[in-house]
């Protein structure tokens, strides 16, 4: 069973329409987070590591430029009804809380932000909507994004390359890794977060 699924996923990272998904999906993640793009990139990078297709710098180069159209795309939409976008978000609810989150961080640090929540759990897109609504520059989203989407398709394809050389024969097990390290770094970075706002003097207890 997993050597049919192994040579049908083999069969299509080999073709070039590959590419078409790729820039397809991580673009849709931009702006309607619906399937987690970091799961294809990594498991393109798996199969780069392992079996040397796709090529890895194709997928980290269609990766960037899908992400960089996306998050532009959600830029957009932010400018001309973030406003809108906003109000129909349940006070509360934990899209309501990443959003508000988002705004703070841009009030304090201005485009970092967007390279920083490119790696927070709903928080691109939360991002880059805010960016929008709030009439950020945007010739400066445009060149802090390009560093975000470049970092985020670099960082989310060694991942999977890291899988995939450490199990050439198995690349099934490689994803497992690449997709396991993905989410154990995220909880560090997410752990480490909250222990720094706890020691915020005035934080709440």
């Amino acid at each position: 069973m997993n050597e049919a699924i192994v040579h049908a996923v083999e069969g299509f990272v080999s073709s070039p329409w590959v590419y078409a998904a790729l820039f397809g999906i991580a673009m849709l993640d931009g702006f309607f987070p619906v399937v987690p793009s970091e799961t294809l990139v990594i498991t393109l990078g798996v199969f780069a590591g392992s079996g040397g297709e796709p090529s890895l710098v194709l997928v980290m180069l269609v990766a960037a430029l899908g992400a960089f159209t996306g998050d532009h795309v959600s830029y957009a939409i932010g400018r001309k009804s973030g406003e809108r976008v906003f109000a129909r978000l349940k006070e509360g609810s934990r899209t309501r809380r990443a959003y508000d989150r988002v705004g703070r961080m841009l009030a304090e640090r201005g485009g970092l932000v967007l390279v920083v929540a490119r790696y927070i759990p709903g928080g691109r897109t939360a991002a880059t909507l805010t960016t929008g609504a709030t009439g950020f520059p945007r010739r400066s989203f445009t060149r802090y994004d390009a560093v975000a989407a470049s970092s985020w398709a670099v960082y989310s394809s060694l991942l999977g390359y890291a899988g995939g050389a450490a199990f050439e024969e198995n690349p099934l097990r490689g994803v497992a890794l690449g997709l396991g390290l993905a989410f154990t770094i995220t909880l560090l970075h997410e752990g480490v977060r909250a222990l720094r706002l706890r020691r915020r003097p005035g934080a709440q207890t």
